[in-house]
């Protein structure tokens, strides 16, 4: 698999399979599915050959070349309780 992160942090913010063609740009990162315009050549970096964990979500884990870190300011946005519209 294949993730991409933030060069200055190494916050993993999507994984991929292998065989997706996942092309970093000047302006924009090209994936099969989408495109992530406010990711680039400049900012961030595809890392190859990773095994995410089992429970791996954006921005839950950091990538340090040596493994996966978990992200200890992560929370699960499942958890979080909807804030109620101002009166």
């Amino acid at each position: 698999m294949k993730t991409i992160v933030e060069k200055a942090s190494k916050l993993s913010k999507y994984v991929f399979e292998d065989a997706a063609v996942v092309t970093l740009m000047a302006d924009k990162v090209q994936t099969p599915s989408f495109i992530i315009s406010d990711m680039n050549t400049s900012n961030s970096e595809l890392v190859t050959g990773v095994t995410p964990p089992e429970d791996w979500a954006g921005n839950k884990y950091f990538w340090n070349n040596n493994g996966w870190e978990l992200n200890p300011d992560w929370v699960d946005p499942a958890t979080m309780e909807e804030e109620e519209p101002a009166a």
